[in-house]
């Protein structure tokens, strides 16, 4: 089994900055690839990036140039760090990783981490 462990979330003001960090734990045999994904009140979850273990990105448009994310395979960590946070950016953000156990690659999800930006 694969645990997923989000911190990081709080409440920010518009234009300001703040780092998320998930940490993937189990029986982990390789990483295909991490990230993030969020949900406002009464909206679908949506993709805001993902990294695969070698680095290539990928961005929701509406983060591009804000957002970055990164990650650190030794450490099975993910890192989300939001610059010029706008009050849209309000939302549970969670952690993703698509990863490989003693079996097959799965998804798992973390529990959440509640972010909100005040105008």
């Amino acid at each position: 089994q694969v645990q997923l462990v989000e911190s990081g979330g709080g409440l920010v003001q518009a234009g300001g900055s703040l780092s998320l960090s998930c940490t993937a734990s189990g029986s982990i045999v390789s990483i295909g690839s991490m990230g993030w994904f969020r949900q406002a009140p009464g909206k679908q979850r949506e993709l805001v990036g993902t990294i695969t273990s070698d680095g290539s990105t990928n961005y929701a448009d509406s983060v591009k140039g804000r957002f970055t994310i990164s990650i650190d395979n030794a450490k099975k960590m993910v890192f989300l760090q939001m610059n010029t946070l706008k009050p849209e950016d309000t939302a549970v953000y969670y952690c993703y990783a698509f990863v490989r156990t003693r079996g097959s690659y799965a998804q798992y999800w973390g529990q959440g981490t509640q972010v909100t930006v005040s105008s």
